[in-house]
């Protein structure tokens, strides 16, 4: 559940960020008018993302078991790669997203209400499609089920309260650092789900190793412990993976954490926002 929420959160600060750099911006410039269209675009965009999430579960269930595993599979491995685009496009782009939203926004305005709609729903859908895909994921992969819907609905609910502080101003936090460490945090949850894909494929049969188990402590950790329930839901423990399994996840994070931390180490300091994107650009 704690993985759900931290996703709902990550994914919905970004859209909140989003969203009050719109709302700031027609404010600051004097076309309150065009707000409802900016929400508009907004609903549409959270609209398409539950439909989205409710398609894969539907798609899912009526699928043979072998076609459901590899469908589980090809759709873990297009949210870990989501993700881990995600987590480096905020370390890059961050800084000029104010500036690139204001200039979508006044071109928009000059084309029409229907335009400034669309700004605002291709903003936030991207953010929505990828929180669907990855909550349906490591749902599926935990197997947590209505808890891991709720955990990521609860990150959601946080980052609208968040993103309501940060516009009117009631709220200073770094970004930058709040980027960081949940980025680190995600490429180990990823890691799990991409350890995930990998046994759905071998139950399937498309990949080799189900039978080797690279070693099985299920006597020290049961599963259905609550450590063991803990450390699957949050990074998709198994107390008997495969060799293949075990080096999916070992590779993923020493390769993705490595480049994630230099970026880190080499991308300007971060500093604290007050209203973080209506005010100052985010800077990580």
């Amino acid at each position: 559940m704690f993985a759900n929420y931290l996703i709902g959160l990550r994914e919905g600060i970004e859209a909140a960020l989003i969203v009050s750099i719109l709302v700031a911006y027609l404010v600051k410039t004097g076309r309150r008018e065009h707000l409802r269209w900016v929400w508009v675009g907004v609903a549409g965009a959270v609209i398409l993302s539950v439909v989205f999430a409710v398609g894969l579960s539907v798609t899912s269930e009526s699928m043979s078991e072998r076609a459901g595993e590899i469908f589980a599979g090809v759709a873990s491995v297009v949210a870990v790669v989501f993700v881990t685009w995600m987590v480096f496009w905020m370390k890059k782009a961050a800084r000029g997203i104010k500036g690139e939203l204001h200039d979508k926004l006044d071109e928009a305005v000059t084309l029409g209400v229907v335009a400034i709609g669309l700004v605002a729903f291709f903003a936030v859908v991207r953010e929505g499609l990828e929180t669907a895909l990855f909550l349906w994921t490591t749902a599926r992969a935990t197997g947590e089920g209505a808890m891991a819907v709720l955990g990521g609905l609860l990150g959601l609910a946080t980052a609208v309260v968040l993103g309501y502080l940060f516009y009117r101003g009631a709220l200073r936090i770094n970004l930058g650092a709040f980027f960081k460490w949940t980025g680190v945090i995600l490429i180990i949850i990823a890691a799990g789900v991409l350890s995930y894909a990998v046994h759905e494929f071998q139950e399937a049969g498309l990949l080799p190793g189900d039978d080797a188990k690279a070693f099985d402590v299920s006597a020290a950790i049961p599963m259905d412990s609550w450590y063991g329930e803990l450390m699957r839901g949050f990074v998709n423990w198994s107390s008997t993976p495969s060799w293949l399994q075990v080096l999916a996840w070992v590779s993923y994070v020493a390769v993705v954490m490595t480049l994630f931390l230099r970026a880190s180490r080499t991308s300007k300091p971060p500093v604290a926002a007050q209203g973080s994107a209506p005010s100052e650009p985010v800077r990580s």
